[in-house]
């Protein structure tokens, strides 16, 4: 098993050095995983004065699957934008081809506490949210900003062909399957033809899946019963912007931001593995970021790439324990819990593995 591991910036080293810690473990088992690092982000532009080195995605082509932590930081923020860490980010997926990301929301019991929503709206919380990662209005062209008018205008371009939205409308029906069997597509068709035609295609595929339930909702309504009531919810399809959105605000449920864990996938189930969360430089450095995402990535890598559910299960597990035994860090800290640093808590799940 080859990985390509790429910390990125901000507290991204350090909550992968957490992950890595399993993977160590893993092999000292007799597990044969090959890792080999390697800069993104900021760090690309610093080493190679480009946010995704040539060197970089050479490496991340070659591995089995990639395990990133974050990029960003308001020291990049002057940059010209094809310079900037997050074009490295959207670069990496874009030439992996991993259009499909899975985000699963899941409320641990003993955080329902840590949710800003009541308890018993959020006890229970599995959702998972298939958002399309390849099309839309991040990569859209035209796009830019120029004079029109004597004024300055922004413009983007949303767009998706039917082929993108077939693809990732199977792989989430594939998901459904396996779960609850209940599919909300989630678009804006009443306003934007882009949705229209989203919409018309998810239909077409889900004729291929009488045994699960479609429905659909617009995005702003969406969001609405996200925190009204998330429960009604199993498996969420969606574009790329408002998957980007709706995944963070379902990230508030499960009580941080720093719990919840992605996958982006290819149609061979390659992926990169990384926590929704962002490069977080006011606490970089500090040992107090949260690392239970990035270790949940893994175990979602294990689970999707390399097919072996018994490990991804281990960690899973791992990752229960742990909460279970009240350890937490500061973002998911109540009183009565022990607060630990990032560093403790990687250390308590390698020895929760069992």
């Amino acid at each position: 098993m080859k990985i390509a591991v790429l910390p990125g910036d901000g507290i991204g080293p350090e909550i992968v050095a957490q992950a890595v810690k399993v993977l160590d473990a893993l092999r000292r088992e007799g597990l044969n995983i090959e890792l080999e690092q390697a800069p993104i982000g900021g760090a690309g532009y610093d080493a190679a004065g480009d946010p995704l080195p040539q060197t970089t995605l050479d490496l991340a082509r070659a591995a089995d699957a990639v395990l990133l932590g974050a990029v960003g930081g308001p020291q990049y923020d002057q940059l010209d934008r094809p310079l900037r860490p997050e074009r490295g980010l959207l670069r990496i997926r874009k030439e992996l081809n991993l259009f499909a990301n899975l985000r699963p929301a899941l409320l641990y019991p003993e955080l329902a506490s840590a949710s800003t929503l009541k308890p018993e709206v959020v006890a229970g919380l599995d959702i998972m949210i298939v958002r399309e990662l390849t099309g839309d209005i991040y990569f859209g062209q035209p796009r830019g900003i120029e004079m029109r008018g004597g004024e300055r205008v922004g413009f983007n371009t949303m767009v998706y062909a039917e082929s993108e939205v077939r693809r990732v409308a199977k792989v989430a029906f594939d998901i459904s399957m396996k779960r609850g069997r209940k599919l909300c597509s989630v678009e804006k068709a009443n306003v934007l033809e882009c949705s229209e035609l989203w919409k018309e295609v998810v239909i077409e595929v889900g004729r291929q899946y009488p045994e699960v339930e479609l429905s659909h909702m617009y995005v702003d309504n969406a969001a609405m019963q996200l925190v009204r009531n998330p429960k009604q919810f199993d498996v969420i399809v969606t574009g790329n912007i408002f998957g980007d959105i709706l995944s963070d605000e379902a990230s508030m449920l499960s009580g941080s931001i720093g719990m919840l864990p992605s996958a982006s996938l290819d149609l061979r189930n390659k992926g990169m593995y990384e926590p929704i969360h962002g490069s977080a430089p006011d606490i970089a450095g500090r040992d107090v970021a949260n690392p239970l995402a990035t270790m949940l990535s893994l175990g979602m890598m294990f689970r999707y790439t390399f097919a072996d559910a018994a490990i991804a299960d281990r960690i899973d597990g791992a990752v229960k324990r742990v909460i279970a035994q009240g350890l937490r860090t500061a973002d998911i800290w109540t009183q009565g819990c022990e607060r630990v640093s990032c560093s403790a808590m990687g250390d308590a799940v390698v020895g929760a593995l069992g």
